[in-house]
C-alpha cells in the first residue's frame, strides 16, 4: 500500500495562499502587473486548482484584483489609496488599543511583553528582514489581541497589510526603524499601566510616522 498521501486541494491553497500574499505584501510583483496562471503555477510548482482558489481569496481579501474572464492583476499604488488606509487605521486600530487596554488580562499582558522582546531582540540584529517583519506584525496583532471584536481584528490585518505594501517599497530607514522601536517600548509601558489616554495618542503618533515613511517610500518608488 502506498503510504504517500498527496496534499489536499485545501492544504495546497492554504500553503499557497500564504505564500502568495506574502509575496504580493512584499512587492515580488509591481503594482498593475497582470499575473499569469502557467507561470504562477511554475514558479510555485502548485497545481492550477489550488491556485486558482488561492487567487480567489485573495482577490476577495484586497490584495489582487479579478477581471472579468481576464485573470488577475496587482492593485495599483496611489497617494490617495494611502492616505485613506492611514487614516481607517487611525480610527479603528486606536479604537481597538483602547478597548484591549481596557478588556485585556494577566496573559494579555505576558504575551505583549513577550512581543515585544521577540521584536526587540530581532531589532537589535538588522540582518533578517523577513524575520523582523514577521515578529513586527505579530507585535501589533498582540497590541489589540484582547480588543473583544473579531471583525476589528480581521479589518485591522487587512488594512496592515495594504500599508505594507507601501511601506515595504523602500530600502531599509535604520534610524526611523530605532525610533519606531523605542515607540513599540512606551506603547508596551503604557498598556501595562492602563494609561488609554496617553497610549492611544501614542499609538496615533506611531502610525503617522509610519505613514511618513510609507509616504517617502511611495515618493521614491514613483
Amino acid at each position: 500500500m502506498n503510504q504517500y498521501v498527496q496534499p489536499s486541494t485545501t492544504t495546497a491553497s492554504s500553503r499557497i495562499y500564504d505564500i502568495l500574499r506574502k509575496d504580493l505584501v512584499n512587492g515580488r510583483f509591481a503594482a498593475g502587473e497582470k499575473l499569469a496562471i502557467n507561470a504562477l503555477k511554475e514558479l510555485y510548482q502548485v497545481g492550477l486548482s489550488p491556485l486558482r482558489e488561492a487567487l480567489n481569496k485573495l482577490a476577495a481579501y484586497g490584495l489582487l484584483i479579478q477581471e472579468n474572464q481576464r485573470g488577475f492583476r496587482v492593485p495599483t499604488l496611489s497617494r490617495s489609496e494611502l492616505d485613506d488606509i492611514v487614516k481607517t487605521r487611525l480610527a479603528l486600530e486606536s479604537m481597538a488599543f483602547e478597548q484591549a487596554i481596557s478588556l485585556g488580562d494577566a496573559a494579555w499582558e505576558a504575551n505583549l511583553l513577550a512581543a515585544e522582546h521577540r521584536l526587540k531582540c530581532a531589532d537589535m540584529t538588522l540582518d533578517n528582514d523577513d524575520e523582523w517583519e514577521r515578529l513586527h506584525t505579530q507585535f501589533h496583532r498582540t497590541l489589540v489581541a484582547s480588543c473583544g471584536s473579531i471583525w476589528s481584528l480581521r479589518f485591522i490585518e487587512q488594512l496592515h497589510d495594504q500599508f505594507d505594501r507601501y511601506r515595504r517599497l523602500g530600502p531599509k530607514m535604520p534610524v526611523i526603524r530605532q525610533e519606531l522601536d523605542q515607540q513599540h517600548h512606551e506603547l508596551v509601558a503604557l498598556a501595562l499601566k492602563r494609561d488609554v489616554k496617553a497610549a492611544r495618542k501614542l499609538l496615533d503618533e506611531h502610525i503617522l510616522k509610519s505613514y511618513e515613511a510609507a509616504l517617502t517610500c511611495f515618493a521614491q518608488h514613483g
